[in-house]
């Protein structure tokens, strides 16, 4: 079966929340805060799959969703970044958005 036409949805990885922590340690007056910050969200890109030739994977699995960022943590310790999503296409794909129609690049 020849599919040339899949309506999908994407997401981008939400980022990490960051750690709102204060520092105490004995011999220190005012610690002051040491939270880090929570981490990227993972991105989406598409690439030319030079072994693909239809659109017929996207009818079976039709959301896809980049990884989340981590969240910070104390001792200024940042959240880790979240991994990206690469999705591949059949050469001569045209991407568009579904609710404006332009074409993205």
């Amino acid at each position: 079966m020849f599919t040339d036409y899949a309506k999908i949805t994407i997401k981008s990885g939400n980022g990490g929340n960051g750690a709102a922590t204060f520092r105490r340690e004995k011999y220190v007056a005012a610690g002051g805060p040491d939270g880090g910050d929570g981490g990227n969200g993972g991105s989406v890109y598409f690439y030319v799959d030079k072994d693909m030739n239809t659109l017929l994977d996207f009818r079976y699995k039709k959301i896809f969703k980049a990884q989340n960022g981590e969240n910070g943590s104390g001792n200024n310790c940042n959240g880790k970044k979240g991994e990206d999503l690469y999705i591949g296409v059949p050469l001569g794909t045209i991407i568009r958005d579904a609710v404006t129609r332009k074409v993205s690049f």
